[in-house]
């Protein structure tokens, strides 16, 4: 029987302390070197490593301070990207919105070297917890802009750029895997924004067709993985997206549950269910039986502190559709998947994360 490697676990991105988001805008702007800025990021990530291990995580990461958002880590070291403006747009409660801006293909995709190599090398000399690295999609690099996200002149056709894009990924993974990495987690969104009968039609109105691009996404993201070794976990965290507490999706995962859950060649789904923008855990009963959940359940976005007892109802819940021996428990989302981070506080990151480990020892011991 699968489970999850881990019963608790973050995400992957936590807030930027104060003083390393204003040293990294001075070293952006070049207003200081890198020998001034790099000793700063470097602590604070010894920091957050020291926070997750008091805590009681036994998966860490460098809470993706090397990156200015989840994917930009990628921009200038794999050949052919570049960036442009998605056409899509966080958006809130309130009705508010926010650009964005998403990868864009100028040229031939190539691996000319690891984008998370420092990573995991830094991170292997400060901790001996499990290392988790995480990077985004395949699908991540074509759907924010659709047919716009391609030079036609570099690809004429999605199979041929799928099949480059997917080599990337391998080429990334057979790297970590020398260095030693046994957890990658893919960051995916596309396939999670196709729950949203909205982004459907917004998307068959600028003629594109979603049942194809599910069948693209997920054929790529195995593409992608098939070849990583036996001792490599695999996650994918299927999120609606996150940016300064915004979202760009709604509605459960029912729509993409059987192709993506029963398609997807990984070995667990990391999902949010911090809302009822999430729907219920019903989708959860064509996750297959050698697979294994972790139960996003502690929002990231706001400030609330949710109620133990609450979350042990909602592991009971989940336990319904899949057998709680096959669980594990999370934030919905990092708290931080760009620079400016979501709108709560160090202090409330803390608690938060906190209530994941406890949430966790109370069900598993």
């Amino acid at each position: 029987m699968a489970v999850p490697r881990f019963r608790a676990e973050h995400i992957g991105s936590l807030l930027r302390p104060k003083k390393l988001t204003e040293t990294f805008r001075a070293f952006r702007t070049a207003a200081i070197p890198a020998h001034e800025f790099t000793p700063v990021r470097d602590q604070a990530i010894r920091d957050a490593v020291a926070l997750q291990e008091e805590l009681g995580f036994q998966v860490v990461t460098d809470g993706e301070f090397r990156r200015a958002s989840y994917w930009s880590h990628l921009v200038g070291v794999v050949d052919g990207l570049t960036v442009r403006p998605s056409l899509f747009d966080f958006r809130d409660d309130k009705g508010e919105k926010q650009a964005f801006i998403a990868p864009h293909v100028s040229g031939r995709l190539a691996h000319s070297r690891s984008f998370s190599h420092d990573e995991l090398a830094f991170l292997a000399k400060i901790t001996k917890r499990t290392v988790k690295i995480t990077m985004p999609s395949p699908s991540t690099l074509h759907f924010w802009r659709g047919r716009e996200a391609i030079n036609p002149l570099a690809y004429r056709d999605l199979n041929s750029f799928f099949a480059d894009l997917a080599g990337v990924f391998r080429a990334e993974i057979a790297e970590l895997a020398k260095q030693g990495c046994t957890y990658v987690q893919i960051d995916e969104v596309p396939l999670t924004m196709m729950c949203d009968p909205n982004v459907c039609a917004a998307l068959r109105q600028r003629g594109e067709d979603p049942d194809l691009l599910i069948s693209f996404y997920v054929t790529a993201l195995n593409d992608a993985v098939r070849e990583r070794p036996k001792n490599m976990t695999v996650g994918v965290h299927m999120c609606r997206g996150n940016f300064r507490g915004k979202w760009l999706a709604e509605g459960g995962y029912e729509p993409v549950a059987e192709r993506v859950f029963g398609g997807l060649e990984v070995d667990h789904f990391l999902l949010e269910f911090d809302s009822p923008r999430a729907g219920d855990f019903a989708p959860l009963r064509f996750v297959p039986k050698d697979k294994g959940v972790v139960l996003g359940l502690v929002c990231s976005k706001t400030t609330v502190l949710e109620k133990l007892d609450d979350l042990r109802k909602r592991v009971d819940e989940a336990a319904k559709h899949v057998p709680v021996a096959r669980l594990g428990v999370s934030p919905q989302c990092g708290f931080a998947s760009a620079v400016t981070g979501n709108p709560v506080t160090d202090d409330d990151q803390k608690k938060k994360l906190a209530l994941v480990v406890e949430l966790s020892r109370k069900v598993w011991g």
